[in-house]
């Protein structure tokens, strides 16, 4: 995953959710951003459902919101809940997650398989 000049690794999991992200690869997506916590952006399509639907997240998470389609990525926590119905965690990034915080408005995201 590649957001301005941060390169950050992450890890799917294992969902039907997360399998037809992982089918829209390689994506740029323009992300901005929401509530000082969030890059979000909105998918080309709707992905399969089957992920556990969730109303909290981490830091690193890499979370689907149906109703958008979006996804988002969480840098900063906020003690906050995620409104009905909910996020499906597609993923994690695995360190370095706060990267995202600088870029202050939108910033161009392009996520790829790895090798």
């Amino acid at each position: 995953m590649t957001a301005g000049g941060a390169v950050l690794h992450a890890t799917l999991d294992d969902n039907p959710t997360a399998r037809d992200f992982a089918a829209l690869l390689p994506l740029t997506l323009p992300m901005n951003d929401l509530f000082k916590r969030e890059k979000y952006a909105h998918l080309p399509r709707s992905l399969a459902a089957g992920g556990e639907p969730r109303s909290s997240y981490e830091i690193g998470n890499i979370a689907y919101w149906s109703p958008g389609p979006d996804i988002a990525i969480f840098y900063d926590q906020d003690g906050e809940f995620i409104p009905a119905p909910g996020i499906i965690v597609l993923g994690e990034i695995d360190s370095g997650a706060g990267a995202l915080q600088k870029y202050d408005g939108a910033v161009d995201v392009t996520v790829e398989a790895a090798d």
